[in-house]
């Protein structure tokens, strides 16, 4: 199986970049984040950014540091599909567990931090932050698990500090690419 994984900070604009790829691709998408939320509401629990962290650190400290990132493989092997789209890697262990489903492909999104904070505040997706505490907060946790090293390691880097539309065409650039390597077989990991 092809693996695309998506990586960058909270409000980089990583979602809009795994959508295009999916797209494009035409590989199923899964959101890590999602799987995170599944079971936020499923405790019972308010879907806030306080409660989705905690619950994130609780399954990483529970069953290792690659928890969440087993609940995709195992979603993703349900799918048959040969290849999915991944957004929200948060950590090298993350990948090292999505390479037992294939090739990895690792897609990083940078964004200033003041542009991805307006975004989020202006996105107001259910358990996204609701101030500048929270938003730090996410930022830290991020970075805590490791989410600079994979970025760090990225095959493709996409900076969104301009529109839309200018993210959009940059993320097909890169799932040209992509596909051009999955043709030829060459670059990425696993």
């Amino acid at each position: 199986m092809m693996v695309v994984v998506v990586t960058g900070m909270p409000g980089s604009g990583k979602s809009t970049v795994a959508r295009v790829l999916a797209e494009k691709l035409g590989y199923p998408l899964l959101v890590m984040g999602d799987i995170v939320r599944e079971e936020v509401v499923r405790r019972g629990l308010e879907l806030t950014v306080y409660n989705v962290e905690m619950v994130a650190e609780e399954l990483r400290r529970l069953s290792g540091p690659g928890a969440v990132a087993e609940l995709v493989v195992e979603r993703a092997r349900s799918l048959g599909s040969q290849g999915v789209i991944i957004d929200g890697v948060r950590s090298l262990e993350e990948v090292r567990v999505l390479s037992s489903l294939g090739r990895v492909y690792i897609v990083a999104v940078h964004s200033p931090p003041n542009l991805r904070y307006q975004r989020l505040i202006l996105r107001r997706r259910e358990g996204d932050v609701g101030g500048l505490d929270e938003f730090r907060l996410r930022d830290e946790a991020n970075l805590r698990l490791g989410i600079g090293n994979v970025i760090a390691l990225a095959d493709y880097m996409i900076v969104n500090n301009s529109t839309l539309d200018r993210l959009k065409e940059e993320a097909e650039k890169v799932a040209g690419e992509i596909g051009n390597a999955i043709k030829g077989c060459s670059g990425g990991r696993g």
